[in-house]
């Protein structure tokens, strides 16, 4: 298992403070050259690249496993795709070191790439979602965090990851208008200590997405971050995986499709955006784009 060449917060844990970024390749832009460039000047320690497939086909290149988000329409519920080419998560420890970073990638960007989406980000009162409650509490450790979230082999794949990103759109006013317990069974766990609750509802977040019930297991290491504005709040879920199949197997299930028993984040949350990427090894410091055809 090779976890040194993986882009460096897919296994660490983000600063504090983010930007979720997506872009559209310009009209008459040279995908090759736009690619190239922005292996040569993005520095890994700035934050995330990933990948979607119509940059990888704007370049005639496929990469296993790698596809477009896929919509879904559901009982009472819709799971909508936004897909684009790139998108680029941001981070560093304040906001002002956010913004400094994201003038570079503007900079790498600004000739070839159209800025189509872009959402702050933050960790919020020691990993919780808005909610209050703890987020990525089932993320594994160790050798098993690296079995779940990087490609072990393939010459210019290993050390590569794929990645969900998906809007969440949190009505908290609904939500903190029930009482603790109803709150606590919609999650599955009790908020005030995270444990469990031994008989949730069929609907409750946790019997739907308990990766461990799956067969096989559907293990990703999830680097969500919420989100808040004047108009909103919610959390960009960010979930890393050796391939995207685990991602999907959960969300089919919470979206009700595999049973119609419909996740009860349902109730209080929708998802607004969504998109699959490719996110590429490091060498020497660069993002490796060698399985691409492109060496810089």
């Amino acid at each position: 298992m090779t976890t040194a060449s993986s882009q460096p917060y897919i296994l660490t844990p983000a600063p504090l403070s983010g930007l979720s970024l997506c872009y559209a390749l310009a009209n008459g832009a040279d995908a090759h050259e736009a690619l190239r460039g922005l292996a040569e000047g993005f520095e890994p320690a700035w934050g995330t690249v990933g990948i979607g497939e119509p940059l990888t086909k704007a370049i005639g290149r496929q990469v296993p496993g790698l596809r477009p988000f896929p919509a879904m329409s559901a009982p009472g519920c819709g799971v909508p795709s936004t897909q684009q080419p790139l998108w680029i998560l941001v981070t560093a420890a304040n906001q002002g070191g956010v913004f400094d970073i994201f003038r570079k990638v503007e900079a790498l960007t600004a000739e070839a790439f159209i800025l189509a989406d872009s959402m702050p980000t933050f960790i919020y009162a020691d990993h919780r979602d808005v909610t209050g409650y703890e987020d990525g509490t089932e993320n594994p450790k160790g050798k098993a965090a690296a079995k779940a979230a990087v490609v072990e082999t393939g010459k210019g794949l290993a050390g590569s990851s794929f990645v969900a990103v998906q809007r969440w759109e949190h009505d908290l006013d609904y939500f903190n208008g029930h009482p603790e317990k109803v709150r606590d069974a919609m999650m599955g766990r009790r908020r005030r200590d995270n444990a469990e609750l031994p008989r949730a509802p069929a609907t409750a977040h946790v019997k739907r997405s308990t990766q461990e019930d799956y067969d096989p297991p559907a293990f990703m290491m999830r680097r969500s971050m919420p989100w808040a504005t004047v108009w909103g709040q919610g959390l960009e879920f960010i979930a890393y995986g050796r391939s995207l199949d685990a991602y999907e197997r959960v969300m089919r299930r919470m979206a009700g499709l595999d049973d119609g028993i419909v996740d009860a984040t349902f109730a209080y949350s929708r998802p607004v955006t969504g998109g699959y990427y490719w996110c590429p090894p490091v060498r020497s410091g660069k993002l490796d784009l060698g399985f691409l055809g492109l060496q810089v």
